[in-house]
């Protein structure tokens, strides 16, 4: 992401607000377990997951789910916290 660069919704984290890991730490668990990842490499795997929760979403409620739309989405902090509250509610976290 160049610098300087704001997405309409925020750069999500979640390490201070609930707890979770940033990019950096979790790629550092997962060398020390054996799996080469740097810190990108775990944002882009985490979008990729985001983008799969979109994609079925957008299906689920008939909205266009162009790649650029869904990539929009899946960016979002806000679509993210309310696929982290869904789990949460639904799997006690």
């Amino acid at each position: 992401m160049p610098k300087g660069h704001k997405t309409p919704g925020g750069y999500a984290t979640v390490t201070q607000d609930l707890g979770g890991l940033g990019y950096r730490e979790i790629s550092e668990i997962m060398c020390e377990n054996g799996y080469k990842m740097n810190h990108s490499t775990a944002r882009n795997v985490f979008l990729s997951a985001m983008q799969k929760f979109a994609k079925e979403i957008c299906s689920l409620y008939n909205v266009d789910n162009k790649h650029k739309n869904i990539k929009e989405m899946a960016a979002d902090p806000r679509f993210q916290m309310g696929v982290y509250s869904i789990l949460a509610e639904n799997n006690d976290i």
